[in-house]
């Protein structure tokens, strides 16, 4: 199939993911980048950063659904005449569809492209608050609450997979960055938002608002937005299916097909329900299973501290709903600082070491595990609030880094598979941290504040030896894992050859 003037060079998924390989070995040979920044992709540098702002946008709602919805829950357990534990239970189904819906979602984005991924999120996502606006029943809330989760969770996974589309290894770091910073500002802009909403207009206006947010978005994205699907449209150059192209794409593509003139067409998907179990797969590799883990260690810890804020700062200080929601500012800052700095130190450091990423986390642990102990015994001894919500800041700045660290890593390690990855993360992480924040309580009236958090920072430490094996092992399993690939496909070529044969031979 010829490719429309002019013509461009298409680098294969399989170039790309050898190339990456090739620097996570170590044995890339062009330190000043890859040798597909040129042709990787024929988008522009600024519709690769509308792409890149747009993903960030759409990463912003599964966050913030979450947080915005803290302020309001004591108001709607007393509305629905619920207990608080019901209410709570309420936050952990959230996070649990959080960790399993982008399983799904993931592996049809892989093969029926980014868009059609993003409407159906949003489809579901919109209908969901629509119903939570107008629901008068707990189990109503409990049901839509889910339906929420399904369909905003899966935003995050995609924005990888949109990433590692348009961007190579050597350029990841920042667009991973900006992809970061909005999925973060969600924890620190949420609980405020849904304060001064729950507070002036009632708990139905949060609500209402996440439906005029997602609209807004909404119009955008099918006025513009393109398909940037590999598996879809290639490089770019290769324009999807009618169904999947973005209005301002369609109105263009009218012009030669009104002159006479015929374009090229991506090949038909043949969709299949969407499976799992690849993203189990992914999550069971032995490189992946220990960044994984020790990620969702990290987040973890993160949750335990924003899931105990209201409460301690609440009795401890004094402070109401909206009050509380300012104080989670100071984090939501750091995070965003932290993605687009670090993004642009891994950039550099990838450029001038192969093996650069995870020796960037490290420091970043460790300084963010101190955070953690230091924020425990402040609130232990009853410090000015100043010194907790300043703490908040730096923790923000260095677990920010080492998320967006290894989730860097993880679309280099699957730069065909990002939105399964990514995927695979979020259900590891999300399970993790929905048993952490179900254990806190008990935790901290067992032990107290200040070693309940210490308990929680030397498990965090405790996660660098395995960073450490994986920095020393990593390659090996890596290079191991792409040979048994590279056997099975060409046991399936074989197959596939011997089988045509067999057929031609019987006619």
């Amino acid at each position: 199939m010829e490719k429309p003037s002019p013509p461009v060079t298409l680098t294969t998924d399989l170039e790309a993911a050898q190339n990456t390989n090739d620097h996570e070995n170590g044995t890339a040979g062009n330190q000043s980048g890859d040798v597909a920044d040129v042709d990787y992709s024929i988008f522009t540098i600024s519709q690769r950063r509308f792409i890149v702002f747009m993903a960030s946008w759409a990463g912003f709602f599964s966050p913030v659904s979450s947080q915005i919805y803290f302020p309001a829950l004591i108001t709607l357990g007393r509305d629905l005449h619920v207990s608080n534990s019901l209410m709570n239970l309420t936050l952990t189904s959230y996070m649990i569809f959080q960790g399993i819906s982008p399983m799904f979602i993931g592996d049809f984005a892989d093969k029926a492209g980014r868009r059609p991924a993003y409407i159906v999120c949003f489809a579901i996502y919109i209908a969901a608050n629509i119903g939570l606006a107008l629901q008068n029943k707990y189990a109503a809330l409990f049901v839509l609450r889910c339906l929420q989760s399904a369909g905003s969770s899966t935003t995050i996974a995609l924005s990888s997979g949109v990433v590692s589309d348009v961007a190579t290894a050597s350029e990841r770091g920042s667009y991973m960055g900006f992809v970061t910073a909005g999925s973060l500002l969600g924890p620190s802009i949420g609980p405020v938002i849904g304060g001064l909403l729950s507070q002036y207009l009632g708990w139905r206006a949060i609500f209402w608002f996440l439906v005029i947010f997602s609209g807004a978005f909404m119009i955008p994205f099918l006025v513009f937005f393109p398909e940037t699907a590999r598996g879809v449209v290639g490089d770019g150059s290769l324009p999807p299916q009618k169904w999947n192209i973005s209005l301002i794409n369609y109105l263009r593509s009218r012009k030669p097909h009104e002159a006479g003139e015929s374009l090229p067409t991506a090949p038909k998907q043949k969709l299949k329900f969407p499976n799992p179990f690849e993203t189990l797969a992914i999550v069971f590799q032995k490189d992946t299973s220990i960044i994984l883990f020790c990620n969702a260690i990290l987040f973890a810890g993160f949750y335990d501290v924003s899931a105990t804020i209201p409460s301690i700062f609440n009795a401890q200080y004094g402070l109401d709903d909206l009050q509380v929601g300012l104080c989670y500012i100071p984090f939501g800052v750091g995070a965003s600082i932290a993605s687009i700095l670090n993004g642009q130190f891994l950039d550099r450091n990838y450029r001038r070491i192969a093996k650069a990423r995870l020796q960037i986390a490290l420091p970043m642990l460790f300084t963010g595990s101190l955070c953690v102990l230091a924020f425990g015994w402040c609130l232990n001894y009853g410090v000015h609030l100043a010194a907790p919500t300043t703490i908040l800041f730096f923790m923000g700045l260095t677990l920010t880094g080492a998320f967006n660290t290894v989730s860097t890593l993880l679309v280099d390690l699957y730069p065909t598979q990002a939105a399964k990855a990514t995927a695979a993360n979020n259900f590891v992480r999300c399970l993790l941290g929905a048993g952490a924040t179900a254990l806190i309580d008990p935790m901290l009236s067992a032990m107290g504040r200040g070693w309940c958090f210490t308990f929680i920072a030397l498990v965090m430490m405790a996660t660098s030896p395995l960073l450490l094996w994986e920095i020393h092992r990593g390659p090996a399993w890596r290079e191991a894992r792409r040979q048994k690939q590279e056997a099975q496909k060409l046991e399936g070529e074989v197959r596939a050859e011997t089988e045509t044969e067999t057929e031609t031979e019987k006619n």
